[in-house]
């Protein structure tokens, strides 16, 4: 193994430092866009970066037809500028936008418990997030069947929708993109050869708003308020270089135009602050939406491009993946049809299952900067009824949806769900000691005491919980959160999500309950275990010692105690909890399955194949059960056949974390095997992966829902196939499936200890690779049988050659 060490160097800064740079530029103008606010003029580049030919075809996804507007949530193209999201049909006559706002939701704190002790899980006491607007470009004369060479394309390197066909011999073309910067999303339509576009641009409301026009100002817009208080606003513009344009009632109509620029914005008077309930009262949506428009359309499109461009850029660019090279006939089909090629052929397509990667990295840019998170759809809906409210559940899709965020370089798009959590911490705790005890919750801590916080299965913006209690869920909570220290070693973060993590550790300490156990020699002892629990999301209700939540309170045990020590914090109290740590109980085999015990018993007692891996949660997300030697071989064993009876075909999240475990266990066939299932085609919402690549969830025959996790978490599994790392450690290449290790490359991967690996292959073996520090300083390095100790200082770095 060779190996060279850089220290940090101050001149010829790479591509991807350069973005990175104008990117904190941009950052710093904004303010970071924390809600619907007024912000700073943004930075203005005069030109886009350029792209080379084979980045900007490898970040490229088309279709030769356009999404129906009866079939959005599979068919449009999603933008989104980390609060605003929309989808956009590209229908040539019909251009149709289905904007959403992260924070346009129904619902309040949700503090009253029903007769059973639990939660209301409804639209209004619990709450969902609704749809804001839907806007429409009508162009009467460019009907679908009198066009030809139709294409629509999504540049994700880019944040761009793209549509060009012909008419009569002239080419028109249309471009989508949502801007940060500018906090609107553009819609550009333009020509050559003569043409004109005539038609109206409308802006509708979805909860019975009444759209007004302002003639003078060119604008149209709405505003209205929900039953909790929360304000709402929308407001478009158009303008064009020639032609007309003007508002005719309630809509704004063009003719003769060249060329068309439609902006359109709107949010909410949401707040992230508690004690002001949740509320901004200075803010007016409706005026700060026309505001927003028309400051944005006095700039020429051009600059708005190039703005959006370069925001966007600098965070996706922080990234390149490249897991071999795909047929020539692979490269000729439409995403959709190379979809259905990929299923019936069964042959390894790896530039689109990198595609399909940088999807999701996409979506997470266009889905979480600068608001609330994403939930199970992200800001993505087609309706005011989502499945589930469209909300955070806490016992897999929120954490799954961040698990790729530190793993694919887009570390500051986790800021999100860390803002969300310290947000809702005073309600949680509030809600928490009032409640959780209540005589009528079957999850009540049979102590008599509370302490701390937790939530329920369901979470809403307004520090309230739905459906039932779910005690383990402030653990898995702060996992996550504890998880992104490690990849960033932040330590002015760690101490922001401190008092999360004392809460949730408060919490345990008030719940856990002794009892007695005979291991397998006969000797008894006694040991803490939760009280009356579920193990999501099947089996018994009130069984106690859940592997789940062992697992997890032993994992938020030993996280305290690390950020109590570096944080030289409650001495005493970390000296307790180790102690509460060392009298976990932890699970054993089952004599009669052979699998890790999910219910402290030996008999299965709930569904073979359920979707969910909650005792194997140690597996992944967390690291305790490692094949490498440091863990009981019955242990790995039987969550291998845990694993194993599960099954390989569930749901896309299910899938996700399925392959994840895998490749944990260093098992490439199946890891990528769940890849593949993943990439199904689904059609009449079997599960699979829709037109637009959303990731669908077959919900009953004949219907599917859009759930956004498997778009995350099917990412993050192709990324632990290449890095798997722990901190003092990564290990390259751990799961590299066939399909893939001819030779190929990924750069910006994070690693947990603080670094960033770019690394290189050829024949399954690591060819180079690069550390480089981003806070870390000691690790090793496993690949092909050789180890290699790496000592470097915040911003060196090292190569390593020669691998194995």
């Amino acid at each position: 193994m060779d190996i060279q060490q850089t220290a940090p160097r101050d001149n010829k800064p790479s591509r991807r430092g350069f973005l990175a740079l104008a990117a904190a530029g941009a950052a710093t103008a904004l303010g970071g866009l924390p809600a619907f606010t007024a912000s700073a003029a943004p930075f203005r580049p005069t030109e886009s970066p350029m792209l080379s030919a084979a980045d900007a075809a490898k970040n490229q996804l088309w279709w030769g037809a356009p999404g129906s507007s009866h079939s959005m949530i599979e068919q449009g193209l999603p933008v989104g500028n980390g609060r605003l999201g929309a989808l956009a049909s590209n229908d040539p006559a019909h251009e149709l936008l289905m904007i959403t706002d992260a924070t346009l939701w129904t619902g309040h704190l949700n503090d009253k418990l029903q007769s059973d002790g639990q939660f209301p899980y409804g639209r209004d006491d619990f709450g969902s997030l609704t749809l804001l607007a839907k806007l429409t470009v009508a162009i009467p004369d460019h009907d679908l069947g009198s066009v030809d060479n139709y294409r629509r394309s999504l540049d994700m390197a880019q944040g761009l929708v793209s549509t060009s066909y012909d008419i009569s011999g002239v080419t028109y073309r249309r471009q989508v993109f949502a801007s940060r910067p500018d906090d609107a999303i553009v819609l550009y339509f333009s020509q050559q050869g003569g043409g004109a576009y005539t038609g109206t641009v409308s802006l509708a409301g979805t909860h019975g708003e009444s759209t007004t026009a302002n003639s003078a100002g060119r604008y149209a817009s709405f505003g209205a308020s929900f039953a909790n208080g929360l304000k709402y606003g929308a407001a478009v513009t158009a303008h064009s270089s020639t032609g007309r344009v003007r508002v005719d009632g309630t809509s704004i109509s063009f003719s003769g135009c060249k060329d068309l620029t439609v902006v359109v914005s709107g949010g909410t008077n949401y707040a992230s602050d508690a004690a002001a309930k949740f509320r901004d009262p200075s803010v007016d949506p409706q005026r700060l939406a026309r505001t927003k428009v028309l400051k944005a359309a006095g700039h020429p499109t051009s600059t708005l491009l190039h703005t959006h461009v370069a925001d966007f850029r600098a965070v996706f660019g922080q990234l390149d993946i490249n897991l071999g090279t795909s047929s020539a006939a692979q490269r000729e089909l439409d995403t959709w049809e190379r979809l259905q090629a990929r299923h019936r052929d069964d042959l390894p397509d790896p530039e689109l299952e990198a595609a399909y990667l940088q999807f999701g990295r996409y979506l997470m840019i266009s889905g979480s900067r600068g608001s609330l998170p994403m939930g199970l759809q992200g800001p993505w809906l087609d309706g005011n009824d989502p499945d589930w409210m469209a909300d955070y559940h806490s016992d897999i899709n929120i954490q799954m949806n961040y698990w790729m965020a530190d793993r694919a370089g887009l570390s500051e798009c986790f800021d999100a769900f860390t803002d969300y959590c310290l947000a809702q911490l005073s309600s949680w705790t509030d809600v928490t000691q009032r409640l959780f005890n209540d005589s009528t919750n079957r999850y009540r801590n049979s102590s008599g005491k509370v302490a701390g916080w937790t939530v329920a299965f369901s979470t809403n913006p307004y520090g309230g919980s739905g459906w039932w209690w779910h005690p383990a869920g402030n653990a898995w909570l702060c996992q996550s959160l504890f998880e992104h220290y490690e990849y960033t070693q932040d330590r002015a973060y760690l101490k922001k999500i401190y008092p999360l993590l004392k809460g949730a550790v408060e919490f345990w300490d008030a719940r856990l309950i002794t009892t007695t156990v005979t291991d397998a020699s006969g000797a008894k002892r006694e040991v803490l275990i939760d009280d009356s629990d579920w193990s999501p999301e099947h089996g018994p209700q009130d069984a106690k010692g859940n592997t789940y939540a062992q697992e997890l309170v032993w994992g938020l045990f030993g996280n305290f105690h690390t950020a109590s020590e570096l944080l030289a914090k409650d001495a005493a109290h970390r000296k307790t909890v180790d102690g509460l740590r060392e009298r976990l109980y932890l699970p054993v085999v089952s004599p009669k399955t052979g699998w890790l015990e999910e219910w402290m018993s030996p008999d299965n007692l709930g569904e073979t194949t359920h979707r969910h891996l909650s005792p194997l949660i140690n597996l992944f997300p967390g690291d305790r059960i490692r094949p490498d030697g440091s863990t009981p071989k019955d242990i790995v064993d039987g969550a291998t056949a845990l694993l194993t009876a599960r099954g390989m075909n569930s749901f896309g999240w299910a899938n996700a974390w399925r392959s994840l475990c895998w490749a944990r266990l260093k098992n490439a066939d199946k890891a990528y095997q769940l890849v593949v299932n993943n990439l199904k085609p689904s059609v009449n919402g079997t599960n699979g992966t829709a037109m637009n690549l959303f990731d669908i969830y077959e919900v009953e025959t004949g219907r599917g829902i859009f759930q956004i996790e498997a778009n995350f978490g099917t990412p993050a599994a192709i990324v632990e196939m290449l890095v798997y790392s722990r901190p003092g450690h990564i290990e390259l290449l751990p799961a590299l499936p066939a399909a893939w290790a001819a030779s190929g490359s990924v750069s910006g991967v994070g690693v947990r200890g603080g670094f960033v690996a770019d690394l290189s292959w050829k024949n399954g073996k690591v060819t180079r690779a690069t550390l480089k520090s981003v806070g870390g300083r000691r690790t090793t390095v496993v690949a092909g049988g050789a180890s290699r100790k790496i000592s470097l200082k915040p911003g060196e770095s090292v190569t390593l050659r020669n691998l194995g």
